[in-house]
């Protein structure tokens, strides 16, 4: 089971769920951006025990620089992706933000075709266009 991307997806998809949930509890009284440095430097200890502790240590200055370079895009994006799930979710519902949040889901899905080359299947692209449903239907007002 260890090595079944499923399950370790269905893993992020509930921690995922409990972040927005801890999160709305967590920000309140408190600016969003702060609480997301909070957040930060928290899952930088973590990590990095976790990281020491198994063995997975490496020398970071051995690293590629294409390696450095994306890694750097991703952390920029991930940050990006924090103060603004964290804006969102301080000003608005945890069951309204999370769903629109997901929408990451399509976005991934039209990017790694573009990017990637990637190919979804016909029954892939009609599930990608079911959950871009499900997320208006959630977004826009009655």
């Amino acid at each position: 089971m260890a090595s079944n991307w499923f399950f370790w997806a269905l893993l992020s998809a509930m921690f995922a769920a409990l972040t927005a949930i801890f999160a709305k509890i967590g920000i309140q009284g408190v600016d969003s951006d702060f609480a997301t440095l909070i957040r930060t430097a928290i899952i930088i200890v973590i990590l990095s025990g976790f990281v020491w502790f198994t063995g997975k240590w490496s020398n970071p200055l051995d690293l590629p620089a294409r390696t450095w370079q994306f890694l750097t895009l991703s952390a920029l994006a991930t940050g990006a992706s924090w103060l603004c799930y964290f804006r969102a979710l301080q000003i608005g519902e945890a069951s309204k933000v999370a769903p629109v949040d997901k929408l990451s889901l399509v976005l991934v899905a039209i990017f790694a075709f573009a990017f990637l080359d990637e190919r979804p299947t016909l029954r892939e692209w009609i599930g990608i266009a079911m959950v871009t449903g499900g997320v208006l239907v959630l977004a826009i007002k009655r």
